[in-house]
């Protein structure tokens, strides 16, 4: 069984809201955040590479928590930092104003039946809580495999009137730890690069 490490994994019980990401880091600096981190290949591989970043994972479901935490601990990772939570209730209640340089959302829930689109991450009020979190220059990156469901993040972070006074697209380059035909290398992208099926990708910069 993997252990926590008291280090890396983040209890919320601990600290009063907003939360203050130096204290937690140890240390100041930029700091990424990726929703979904799962088994941590791309807080791994870019915290590796980016020592100079702080890098925050947020991840509910426990097993891929558990693993994520133990695999920083094996590789000996002290930039990276895991929390098991609800990533809009995170956002929302524990993140301060201009706190972030970076969100990095790749391969959300595209939730595809009608009645579970109210479930689906990139809607009106969380951009407003991305744009209030980002400092000025911060980027949003998102990646999916769904079609369908990549038109709507284009509409809600480019063409919805509440949204657009925030952002501007920029180009989304790979990963800088990403292997050749790949965009972030992460294991759901390799995955579906296996199966053959394309990559959207979308990176807004708030102004």
């Amino acid at each position: 069984m993997c252990r926590i490490d008291d280090t890396i994994a983040v209890d919320l019980d601990k600290y009063s809201r907003p939360i203050d990401l130096e204290t937690i880091f140890g240390r100041p600096g930029p700091v990424h955040l990726e929703l979904g981190s799962g088994k941590g290949t791309f807080l791994l591989n870019q915290a590796r590479f980016n020592p100079q970043f702080n890098y925050l994972g947020i991840e509910w479901a426990h097993k891929y928590y558990r693993y994520s935490v133990d695999r920083m601990r094996r590789w000996q990772v002290d930039n990276v930092r895991i929390v098991r939570a609800d990533g809009r209730v995170f956002i929302e209640q524990y993140l301060p104003d201009e706190c972030l340089n970076a969100f990095h959302v790749y391969f959300p829930d595209p939730w595809p039946k009608k009645r579970h689109h109210k479930r689906r991450f990139f809607r009106p009020p969380i951009v407003a809580q991305l744009a209030r979190c980002l400092v000025i220059g911060g980027e949003i990156r998102t990646a999916t495999d769904h079609a369908e469901y990549f038109e709507v993040i284009k509409s809600v972070l480019l063409d919805d009137p509440d949204s657009t006074p925030w952002f501007e697209p920029v180009d989304f380059l790979p990963a800088n730890t990403a292997a050749p035909g790949e965009w972030i290398g992460s294991n759901f992208e390799r995955k579906y690069i296996q199966q053959a099926r394309p990559i959207y990708t979308l990176a807004l910069r708030k102004i």
